[in-house]
């Protein structure tokens, strides 16, 4: 199995277009301790042929002309890009979809909840009858024809921001089909792709333990990381993300389960673990995870 990280960034991305927090201060400068990423993604081929994308970024676009391995080929028009799976209806999940709207044919599979948000209006650019959508129920296993299969399961999280109600602060962290995560197995191993979760459950660490590799929600180092900076009054929770740090955060709830490989992906612009010479990056390196970043590559 090979996985690509094609964007390691959450919402926005690195530098964000209109930020100049202490992060992107220094990436708009060009220091060398940090470097740019695109909205989250990743990339996976069991045959290095044939690929599936897990999420579809409004960076899409940029990130096939960095990654040689989606590049066009063979007919006039023909792509290596077989399918495309959404974790859930986020705007930075789901644009990416009409960067692929030029007569092509793939598949679009995720919960209904979220295939029915890219049904109508924009959407429409999707030609019906070359583009097939794949409803897979929580819990569900999908054979995508790839080389491995994929189960969903319920992340805690939340409804899209162009979703949220009145009671949006009470159903933070439910377990629905509006997040999910995905366990992708091949050939008796499997690995873990979560980039949103609000908490970690006794349920998803149990999921997680013998894990090849995971691929796991990094927005923010603190929960409080945005508003201490002045850029928002949403928490992390708020947001529908765990924090890296902390008694509830990702790295002392993730520490007992066997895992191979730990990537943080979907990185918010104000996390202080951008900068390679943080104490914050030192303390995740510790912690036995790695920091995504763009054009990463994992072979298991």
């Amino acid at each position: 199995m090979r996985i690509i990280v094609l964007g390691a960034g959450a919402g926005g991305g690195f530098p964000q277009w209109n930020c100049c927090c202490e992060n992107c201060r220094l990436a708009w400068a060009g220091d060398p301790r940090v470097r740019s990423r695109t909205q989250s993604s990743l990339a996976i081929s069991a045959d290095n042929e044939r690929w599936l994308l897990l999420n579809a970024s409004p960076d899409l676009r940029q990130q096939i002309l960095a990654t040689r391995a989606l590049h066009p080929r063979g007919a006039a028009r023909a792509s290596p890009i077989a399918g495309v799976f959404v974790t859930n209806g986020d705007v930075d999940h789901l644009t990416g979809l009409l960067t692929l709207r030029e007569q092509q044919p793939f598949a679009i599979f995720g919960a209904r909840a979220t295939l029915e948000q890219t049904r109508g209006g924009v959407f429409g650019v999707l030609n019906p009858q070359l583009v097939t959508r794949v409803a897979v129920d929580v819990g569900a296993t999908v054979d995508p024809g790839l080389g491995f299969s994929i189960t969903t399961f319920a992340a805690p999280g939340k409804v899209p921001l162009y979703m949220e109600g009145a009671d949006i602060e009470r159903e933070i962290g439910a377990e629905s089909e509006t997040t999910i995560g995905l366990e992708i197995e091949w050939d008796g191993q499997r690995f873990h792709y979560v980039p949103g979760c609000a908490k970690i459950t006794p349920k998803l660490t149990d999921r997680l333990d013998g894990s090849a590799a995971l691929f796991f929600d990094g927005t923010t180092y603190t929960d409080d990381e945005m508003v201490r900076l002045g850029l928002s009054q949403k928490t992390a929770w708020r947001m529908g993300h765990v924090s890296m740090s902390g008694k509830a955060g990702s790295m002392a709830m993730l520490a007992q389960p066997r895992i191979g490989k730990r990537v943080y992906i979907h990185i918010n612009n104000t996390n202080p673990v951008l900068r390679e010479d943080s104490p914050e990056r030192a303390e995740v390196v510790r912690a036995g995870w790695d920091v995504g970043y763009d054009g990463m590559e994992i072979d298991l």
